[in-house]
């Protein structure tokens, strides 16, 4: 059976370490922990019944809260399945920060790291360039650099 753990957000790693910990002193019938990716603040946990799963993260640091209702393996397979992302920015690109401290700044992508989904850019605003490292989803493309062959008209 799998089940939701609401945990303190950015302490996921530790309160699962916490539940695995306490899954081996008590021999619990505990088959399984995952962290999945972009969802923070949660555990999955993956026991042989609720009251395992209940004793497993019973007043541990960090756990906010247990969601009593089993779910299916069905609904979180897309969260803990690798997907490849299509990465539609490219070096030369005009992006729009979407996230703070630069939201709503513009800047010029320097450099892209798939492995990490990071791009480096460059403000535009800024009197001095400086790199500033940015997540592939914090950024939108306004303009795309020309292509080969087209003429750029502004």
């Amino acid at each position: 059976m799998i089940f939701v753990v609401k945990v303190a957000t950015n302490k996921e790693d530790q309160a699962a370490d916490l539940i695995a910990t306490r899954a081996e002193k008590k021999n619990l019938e505990v088959y399984s922990l995952a962290r999945p990716h972009g969802l923070r603040g949660y555990i999955i946990i993956e026991a042989q019944d609720i009251e395992t799963a209940e004793q497993a993260v019973f007043n541990l640091p960090y756990v906010k809260g247990f969601i009593k209702k089993p779910i299916v393996f069905g609904e979180i397979e897309p969260m803990l399945a690798p997907v490849v992302a299509q990465i539609n920015i490219e070096k030369g690109d005009i992006v729009e920060i979407l996230t703070e401290p630069f939201k709503r700044e513009k800047a010029k992508v320097v450099r892209i790291n798939k492995q990490k989904e990071e791009v480096v850019v460059e403000l535009l605003e800024a009197a001095v360039p400086i790199p500033v490292t940015v997540k592939i989803d914090n950024v939108k493309v306004i303009r795309r650099t020309k292509e080969e062959g087209e003429e750029e008209s502004e």
